[in-house]
């Protein structure tokens, strides 16, 4: 095996975590990936990955050469994409990462038409509600919702969600609607205790945040979401994860008119990636579907 395949190789335990799972995905036998491995650490002198009979993961040194070894490799392959007229349209695995409940309802849309206008395409899809870091795990082009911290990244804005505080009717039958943000002190609060979030719950103006003492606090949107059906108290959702409920009558927005800013949603990717046939057909799709449609429960 030659040292750019042993690189493929390399990349690929590195993204699987298992030299199983990639001897697989590469369709070699286990012991010809395991000796690539072997070799690529002989020629540099350093130890890659750290195996025990549970796990396999990267070494620090590891980390770093693994980042390069995926560049190399993009380069090589889109150099031969290019050469063969293969970017003319997509072709070959589109990775794509996003939260769980927006994946599911508005990204899964957009590949599924995607794979139905390119016979060659094959689709990925990792719902997440954490932010995956592109390169290490693989990603071509993820979803993010809210404000962008790395700069490093290139992204598209596609629309705009907003924080809706909600309850079920059967909820305020028995307790008085709040008037403002101050009076979620005297209501049962369902919490939702995700990656990123805290327990202020923040309005239009600053003096309006509330530090809410949940009645109970949940993993996962969809629970705290269901906990408010189910009258247990009010709980805060993303617009886009409530509006059938709201439409359906089976959750009440409260305190409009109190709400903070809308937040962007952004399909964000390396920069370097700009020019993939995949990813810009992912793109354009991503565009026309969000092209006046308002998520932010207007």
């Amino acid at each position: 095996m030659d040292q750019l395949d042993a690189m493929r190789a390399f990349v690929a335990v590195a993204t699987r975590g298992s030299f199983a799972e990639a001897a697989r995905h590469l369709r070699l036998s286990h012991s010809v990936v395991s000796r690539a491995i072997a070799g690529l650490e002989d020629r540099l002198g350093l130890v890659l990955l750290m195996r025990t009979t549970r796990s396999v993961r990267l070494t620090e040194r590891g980390a770093i050469y693994v980042e390069s070894c995926r560049k190399i490799l993009e380069d090589i392959d889109g150099a031969e994409r290019l050469v063969r007229g293969e970017d003319a349209a997509p072709r070959g695995i589109l990775t794509v990462a996003a939260p769980i409940l927006f994946g599911r309802l508005h990204v899964l849309p957009i590949l599924t038409g995607l794979m139905a206008g390119h016979a060659d395409l094959r689709v990925r899809l990792a719902l997440s509600d954490r932010n995956v870091h592109l390169v290490e795990e693989g990603v071509d082009v993820a979803i993010r919702v809210g404000a962008l911290a790395d700069s490093s990244l290139a992204a598209v804005r596609l629309g705009a969600v907003s924080r809706v505080i909600v309850a079920s009717p059967a909820y305020l039958v028995r307790r008085e609607h709040p008037r403002g943000p101050a009076d979620l002190d005297d209501h049962d609060i369902v919490a939702f205790e995700g990656v990123g979030l805290d327990d202020i719950w923040r309005f239009a103006k600053p003096d309006l945040d509330v530090r809410i003492e949940p009645r109970i606090a949940v993993n996962s949107a969809d629970a705290a979401i269901a906990a408010a059906e189910q009258g247990v108290g009010i709980t805060r959702a993303f617009s886009y994860q409530i509006q059938s409920k709201v439409a359906a009558g089976r959750l009440v927005p409260l305190l409009r008119g109190f709400e903070a800013p809308p937040l962007p949603v952004s399909a964000v990717h390396q920069a370097r990636r700009i020019g993939s046939a995949n990813l810009e057909a992912f793109k354009a799709a991503a565009r026309t579907y969000f092209k006046g449609r308002d998520l932010t429960l207007a």
